[in-house]
């Protein structure tokens, strides 16, 4: 991946990037206090950003596919462009609704691994380019990376919280018919396997990233072990995933997922969106936030409004009544899932356009 060098971009990016770190780690901060405290928030309270997400950022994120696809491959929108997006859309998001309705729990296991990739996907693009951190210098590394960030969110609040995580894998599965009552995985033995793998894979990534920055890399290129900006980067990524590791162990389930879904997954996608957009990067350059928030907000009107569109149908089709706030959650979260799938193909193109994976550049 190369490193661009337009002045513009760069305090463009700056600017994100604090953005990025001030609503990504300001509600973990002061939501760890609350769950080492053990309080009790009512329901409406801890469904309330999952709720909220609908317009506050986590649907309007991937509502812009259709026009920061083709800005990333041609860099502007064309009809071709918008196409190929619709396409996807209906192509790989209509088969995953059929299979909602046909199989729910593998509906619903796709979904928590497809939502592990695709978080550790976006939080890669994140550290290689928004933060502009250098240990992630190989594929391996980049691989490691994006197993660890999307396994915090997807598979550490599995170990603090087994009971909660079933429930909620319940609303999804229980309008289609499908039950997850019956399964080990949350039993204690097999969480403290998967948690004391997974604590493991988190150690041995960040060593391997701090072996890089030492100038230990596997193809003995290394880094300069002067170089301040490589151990700056390397201490923000492991600062975020100490972060990551007590906020979902601490925080419960559902509170946990809807702040992050809106305030750090998203966010930090819609940082990625308008870094696309050259009017935005200049506006946001010269410190005019108007344009770019304006813009961002208009090109994710109409398909945001479709999206919850999909909401409501899936209320009209679903075999069994949703009457709870729980359950009607989990029928959002349904939707979502069904919107994820062709937005995780966008990503992965994305990434390819520019050049996530590539480390030709780097060493």
């Amino acid at each position: 991946m190369e490193v661009r060098a337009d002045p513009a971009a760069e305090s463009a990016r700056v600017t994100l990037r604090q953005i990025s770190v001030l609503f990504g780690w300001a509600p973990a901060l002061a939501l760890v206090p609350v769950g080492i405290a053990g309080l009790q928030l009512p329901e409406t309270y801890r469904y309330l950003p999952l709720v909220a997400s609908a317009i506050l950022f986590g649907m309007p994120h991937g509502a812009v596919d259709y026009v920061a696809l083709p800005r990333a491959r041609t860099g502007r929108v064309d009809l071709r462009g918008v196409t190929v997006v619709m396409l996807l859309y209906l192509l790989l998001g209509g088969a995953y609704l059929a299979l909602w309705f046909l199989a729910p729990v593998p509906a619903a296991v796709l979904f928590v691994l497809l939502t592990w990739f695709h978080w550790g996907q976006g939080d890669l693009y994140v550290l290689r380019d928004l933060f502009g951190t250098m240990h992630i210098g190989d594929r391996t590394q980049a691989t490691l990376a994006v197993m660890v960030r999307g396994g915090l969110p997807m598979l550490v609040p599995l170990l603090g919280f087994p009971g909660r995580y079933r429930d909620v894998l319940g609303t999804f599965v229980d309008p289609f018919g499908g039950s997850v009552e019956a399964w080990r995985l949350f039993d204690q033995g097999p969480r403290v396997v998967l948690g004391a793998v997974f604590a493991a894979v988190t150690l041995l990534t960040l060593a391997r990233g701090y072996r890089h920055v030492r100038g230990g890399t596997p193809d003995g290129s290394g880094l300069d072990t002067r170089d301040g900006d490589a151990r700056r980067g390397w201490r923000l990524d492991a600062a975020e995933t100490v972060l990551l590791w007590g906020y979902f162990l601490l925080v419960p389930p559902v509170l946990a997922i809807g702040v992050y879904f809106c305030l750090w997954h998203s966010l930090r996608h819609i940082a990625r969106v308008v870094l696309l957009d050259g009017r935005s990067v200049e506006a946001l350059s010269r410190g005019q936030w108007l344009l770019p928030t304006g813009k961002f907000a208009l090109e994710a009107a109409v398909p945001t409004a479709l999206a919850l569109g999909t909401v409501g149908a899936l209320w009209a089709a679903t075999p069994s009544t949703v009457s709870t706030l729980a359950g009607a959650t989990g029928l959002y979260l349904v939707a979502i899932a069904v919107l994820t799938l062709p937005h995780t193909a966008v990503v992965v193109w994305l990434d390819r356009e520019q050049g996530i994976w590539s480390f030709a550049h780097r060493g």
